[in-house]
């Protein structure tokens, strides 16, 4: 996928592009408005000239912090087509950690909704806040005779900073190129996003998995269809309704779907492409998803630094819905030990990847990006992606676990993803997580959480000790709720780790 600087073409021209060939084509719709791909064209440019008045200038930034809505895209693609930068940052944040990311990103301005306005009215924040919709009006126009001159942009020019998720601590800014997003447009269209699609949108905007859909739809002229918040029946009525034809979830959301009691009565014919990534997606899941939801089935792994890219086309090798797929083209990744030394296929250890689809850095971390770079002897620089996995003989990936996860109990490596798939087995055991926690004799040991009202925590504890080896025996389990997880799915097994040390305390 590499571009020459004379073959690139820019997201923001590409959109352009799309209003010229489909200027009555629905580009964008919410609860309250919907846009034209004209009318989008008009709405950005009104948003552009708005920031430029605001003081916001080419390479500045511009955070973000709102739930989705046509406003938040009218204002990311006005930002970026002006040639700022943004920083897109969860609602769902402190806010403390919003503010720390504000003056880590040096926003020139931040633009929120009531919600976000109202968590931050007083904080001492390095820039000042501004109204979403008054900087985005759905139904903006320039002012007569005024027309906004877009920016003239680099392949190399930021497109934005996407903070991690957290779940090992600090978010860390990911800054990625406005040439790592034409990649991921070249990708979606791979995968089957055309002109005219329909995506229907329910992960929130300041992720980098709703964003690698999000601007395939648009920029090559299909309609983003965009839920403030995840429900299962309300997404399986707009679906219907709207005869979707894609979709981008995440494992936790097609969960929630199949186990809905109406999902058999929808008529989801109008599917063609089902994505999903971000968090472990169980093989059980995606066999059910392929027995009753019509359409393609597609798990992407990577990470929202880019580096290495696996595709699993689920429909098209059922014998492999066990792994993550094979390595997308144009990518190399392997398998390394602990000293750094390449695995043969069928050795587990830490997964590293390359690709010309990388980031440019973690923002203002040279020595945090370095760090994460594996020096390969031949010479290239891999991504370490922190999680654990095998390739086998056919060069599909199998994920084990997050090396951080990996629990070491009396010498022995293991991995809790291995112990979850044996609880997810027991007929009363909707979902579950297995965390490793100190022990004196062992110095780790291995203790579960299980979602499951009907569930006893002795009987589900022996029915998996009898299918596990010796040196895997849980010591505890524990039934909750639900598990706690991020917006996008990731189980926060941090948390689960603090639960375990304050009941002990």
């Amino acid at each position: 996928m590499g571009l020459s600087e004379a073959s690139f073409v820019s997201v923001p021209a590409r959109l352009r592009a799309a209003a010229t060939a489909f200027p009555d084509r629905m580009a964008v719709c919410d609860e309250q408005s919907s846009l034209t791909y004209h009318q989008l064209r008009e709405a950005t440019g009104a948003a552009a000239d708005k920031l430029a008045r605001a003081g916001v200038i080419q390479g500045d930034v511009v955070a973000i912090c709102a739930f989705n809505s046509v406003s938040y895209v009218i204002a990311y693609l006005g930002a970026v087509g002006m040639g700022a930068v943004v920083a897109p940052l969860p609602q769902s944040a402190t806010a403390d950690s919003l503010a720390r990311m504000i003056g880590d990103c040096a926003a020139r301005i931040v633009l929120v909704d009531e919600g976000a306005a109202s968590m931050l009215a007083n904080c001492e924040l390095p820039a000042p806040l501004a109204s979403l919709t008054d900087i985005a009006d759905p139904a903006g126009v320039l002012p007569e005779g005024r027309m906004f001159e877009w920016a003239e942009i680099a392949s190399s020019d930021r497109f934005n900073i996407i903070y991690s998720s957290g779940t090992t601590g600090t978010p860390k800014g990911i800054v990625q190129s406005h040439a790592m997003r034409e990649a991921h447009v070249q990708l979606g269209e791979a995968c089957g996003y055309y002109p005219g699609c329909v995506t229907l949108f329910s992960t929130p905007l300041y992720s980098n998995t709703t964003l690698i859909s999000l601007l395939p739809t648009l920029a090559l002229g299909g309609t983003a269809i965009l839920m403030r918040k995840f429900g299962a029946e309300a997404f399986l009525t707009l679906a219907e309704e709207q005869r979707v034809t894609h979709a981008m979830l995440v494992p936790i959301q097609y969960q929630r779907l199949m186990a809905s009691e109406g999902f058999d009565t929808h008529d989801l014919s109008s599917f063609r492409e089902k994505f999903c990534t971000s968090a472990p997606f169980p093989p059980e899941l995606k066999r059910a998803i392929l027995k009753r939801w019509p359409g393609g089935l597609t798990e992407y792994y990577g990470m929202t630094e880019g580096g290495g890219l696996c595709i699993l086309r689920a429909h098209a090798h059922p014998d492999k819905l066990h792994t993550v797929g094979r390595p997308a083209p144009g990518t190399d990744m392997r398998i390394i030990d602990e000293e750094g030394v390449e695995l043969a296929a069928g050795e587990v250890g830490e997964i590293v990847g390359i690709s010309e689809n990388f980031m440019q850095g973690y923002h203002n971390r040279p020595r945090t990006t370095e760090e994460a770079i594996w020096a390969a002897p031949d010479g290239g620089r891999f991504m370490r992606t922190g999680d654990i996995g095998k390739f086998d003989e056919d060069g599909f990936l199998t994920l084990m676990d997050r090396k951080k996860d990996v629990i070491i109990s009396g010498g022995f490596n293991i991995y809790p993803s291995d112990l979850e798939e044996v609880l997810r087995t027991h007929p009363h055991v909707e979902d579950a997580a297995v965390v490793g926690i100190p022990s004196t004799q062992w110095g780790e040991t291995p203790v579960a959480f299980i979602v499951g009202p009907q569930a006893s925590p002795v009987e589900v504890l022996e029915y998996a000790n009898q299918r596990v080896g010796k040196s895997q025996r849980l010591a505890d389990l524990r039934i909750v709720d639900q598990l706690p997880r991020s917006q996008i799915g990731k189980i926060l097994k941090r948390e689960l780790r603090a639960s375990c040390e304050e009941d002990s305390a």
